[in-house]
C-alpha cells in the first residue's frame, strides 16, 4: 500500500540558498555602511618623513641676517674746504683721543679769518674806549658833587654865625647877604647836580650793559672766528681705529666731504635689515639669539630706525652680556628674533606638507605603523623650527611631515 510523503520545508538545499542570500545581502550592507571605501595608495615608508607630535616650549620668532659693527662710530667730515697739507695718521691707524689725523690749508679761508679778527678787534677797542668814557665822566661828575659838598660844608658854619651877628646888629647887611647868596647858591647846584648825576647814571648803567653784551658777543665772535682755522685740522674725537679713504698731500677737499671715520675697538652692534610686515611687533628691548663659533650668544634691540626704505627697517642689536671672541666689522650673524614670550604649546615639526596642505589637515600614521590616514587640524603660529597646534592632533600622534607632491587625492596611505 502506497504511504503519501510529506516534503520536508526547511531542505539542506532550501537553507543553504537563505544562507546564501543572507551573506550576499549581509555583505552588501556591509560594503553600503561599513567597508572603508576611502581611496589608497601604497608608499614606501623610507621615503617618507615622520615627526612625532608633543608638547614644548614654543618661541615666536623670525630669522634674519645682521651685520657686526662698532656700537660707536664718529664720522670724520671736512667742515671746511681746502687742500690736504698733511697726513698724519693712515688708514687702520690706532689713535688716542686728539691724536691729528689730517692737517687742511685754506688761504684765503685764512685771510678771511685774519680780516674778521682786525675787524672784531677794532670793534672792542671801541667799546672799551667808550665804557672807559662813561666810567671817566661818573668819576667827574661825582668830583663836582664833592666839590660842592665841600663848599657847603665851610659855607653852612659861616651863614650860620653871620646870621646871628646879623641879627644883634654887629655886621653889615652887604656883608650877610653876600654869604647867604653863596650859600643858597651852592645848595641849588648841589641840587641841580645829583639830579644830573642820577639821571646819568641811570643812562650809564644801561649803556655800561649794552656795551657789555655787545663785547661778550663780539669776543665769542673772535673766538668762533678763531675756531675756523681749527676747522682746519681734523684729529680724533675717540680712543679708536681710523678707517679712511686714500689720502694725499695736496689733494682737494670740499666743505662736508667725509674723510673717514673712527671706530671704537672692542664693542660691536649688529645692524639687522627687517621686512616692514613685522614692524608692528619689534620694540626696542625684544631678544635674540645667534650662533657662533658653536656657542650661543644672546642680543637686544637697543634702537629701531624711523625710515623704511625699499619695504625694510632697519635695528640695531647689542650683546646682552659677553660678545664674541674673534667678531669682526662686516661679518654677518644669523639671528632669530624673539616675537613674544615662549610658552608650553603642542609643537608639530615643520615640513614640505605645508605648501600642500596650508596647514589644514595631514596624514596620521596609525598606531601599528602599517598606513597613514588623513585628518583635518588647525595650526596656530610657526616659527622655523615648529607650528603650534590648536586642534586635530594629540601628544603622541606621528604625522607625515614630509611633501605630499605624490599622494594626489588619496584619503589613505598603505605603508609599505
Amino acid at each position: 500500500m502506497d504511504r503519501k510523503i510529506k516534503k520536508k520545508t526547511w531542505t539542506f538545499k532550501r537553507i543553504a540558498t537563505i544562507l546564501g542570500a543572507v551573506a550576499v545581502v549581509g555583505f552588501m550592507a556591509y560594503l553600503l555602511f561599513f567597508a572603508d571605501r576611502r581611496s589608497r595608495l601604497n608608499v614606501e615608508k623610507e621615503k617618507l618623513t615622520i615627526a612625532n607630535v608633543k608638547r614644548g616650549v614654543f618661541q615666536e620668532f623670525i630669522p634674519q641676517t645682521g651685520t657686526v659693527e662698532p656700537s660707536v662710530t664718529f664720522y670724520l667730515d671736512a667742515i671746511e674746504g681746502g687742500t690736504i697739507k698733511k697726513v698724519h695718521a693712515e688708514s687702520g691707524a690706532m689713535l688716542e683721543k686728539g691724536d691729528l689725523i689730517v692737517e687742511l690749508s685754506n688761504l684765503n679761508r685764512e685771510l678771511s679769518v685774519l680780516t674778521q679778527e682786525a675787524s672784531l678787534n677794532e670793534s672792542i677797542n671801541r667799546l672799551r674806549q667808550t665804557r672807559l668814557q662813561l666810567e671817566q665822566n661818573d668819576l667827574q661828575q661825582q668830583q663836582t658833587l664833592a666839590l660842592i659838598e665841600n663848599q657847603i660844608e665851610k659855607l653852612e658854619p659861616q651863614y650860620k654865625r653871620q646870621k646871628m651877628l646879623y641879627d644883634k646888629k654887629l655886621i653889615s647887611k652887604q656883608e650877610f647877604e653876600q654869604t647867604q647868596a653863596d650859600y643858597e647858591y651852592n645848595l641849588k647846584r648841589r641840587d641841580i647836580t645829583y639830579a644830573s648825576y642820577r639821571n646819568d647814571s641811570i643812562s650809564r648803567i644801561r649803556q655800561l650793559g649794552q656795551l657789555n653784551t655787545s663785547e661778550r658777543r663780539m669776543t665769542q665772535s673772535l673766538e668762533g672766528v678763531g675756531q675756523i682755522l681749527d676747522n682746519l685740522i681734523i684729529k680724533s674725537p675717540i680712543e679708536g681705529q681710523l678707517s679712511t679713504q686714500p689720502l694725499f698731500e695736496g689733494q682737494a677737499v670740499n666743505p662736508g666731504q667725509r674723510l673717514g671715520q673712527v671706530d671704537k675697538v672692542g664693542s660691536y652692534k649688529v645692524r639687522v635689515p627687517i621686512d616692514e610686515l613685522y614692524l608692528p611687533r619689534i620694540s626696542t628691548g625684544l631678544s635674540a639669539t645667534t650662533t657662533f663659533a658653536g656657542k650661543d650668544y644672546r642680543l637686544k634691540i637697543t634702537y629701531i630706525y624711523p625710515t623704511i626704505t625699499n619695504g625694510r627697517f632697519e635695528v640695531d642689536m647689542e650683546f646682552d652680556g659677553e660678545a664674541p671672541e674673534g667678531i669682526k666689522r662686516g661679518q654677518s650673524l644669523r639671528l632669530r628674533i624673539e616675537l613674544g614670550q615662549s610658552s608650553e604649546e603642542l609643537l608639530l615639526p615643520v615640513g614640505g606638507f605645508y605648501k600642500d596642505t596650508g596647514g589644514n589637515w595631514v596624514f596620521v600614521v596609525s598606531e601599528d605603523g602599517t598606513k597613514a590616514e588623513k585628518r583635518n587640524i588647525r595650526l596656530g603660529r610657526k616659527n622655523t623650527e615648529h607650528f603650534e597646534v590648536l586642534e586635530g592632533l594629540e601628544p603622541g600622534d606621528r604625522v607625515i611631515t614630509s611633501s605630499y607632491d605624490n599622494f594626489g587625492d588619496n584619503e589613505v596611505l598603505v605603508l609599505q
